[in-house]
């Protein structure tokens, strides 16, 4: 059985902040906080959303309804932006039965985005 808590938990621990830091964070109280990752309370949806931000993790991720975390695209330019954008719909595209191999569009995206990341800005 899935443990939102726990999550919660794991997430605030892995940044080396104390529940009253998180709860400073959010504009909640330190038992608040500790009623989350208890399991005695689930957040509501804008904190959840908060949380959400502040871990750079989906709301999926938070609901366990998703294991990866995402990747924030913020700090990218938005050609770079883009072409992530771009590849994950690419890679999600149904592709041939058996095909192992990338498509050479995918390959071609793959190649902008390695051009996008390495060149001097």
């Amino acid at each position: 059985m899935y443990d939102m808590g726990a999550r919660l938990r794991a997430l605030r621990k892995a940044r080396g902040w104390s529940q009253e830091t998180l709860g400073r964070k959010l504009n909640k109280a330190k038992s608040v906080i500790s009623g989350y990752e208890a399991g005695l309370r689930v957040p509501p949806l804008d904190v959840l959303t908060d949380l959400a931000a502040l871990y750079g993790v989906s709301l999926d991720y938070l609901a366990g309804l998703e294991q990866r975390e995402m990747v924030p695209v913020e700090q990218l330019t938005p050609a770079q932006a883009a072409l992530v954008k771009t590849l994950v719909v690419e890679l999600q595209s149904p592709r041939a039965p058996g095909a192992r191999a990338l498509t050479p569009r995918q390959l071609d995206i793959f190649s902008s985005l390695l051009y996008e990341f390495t060149k001097d800005r």
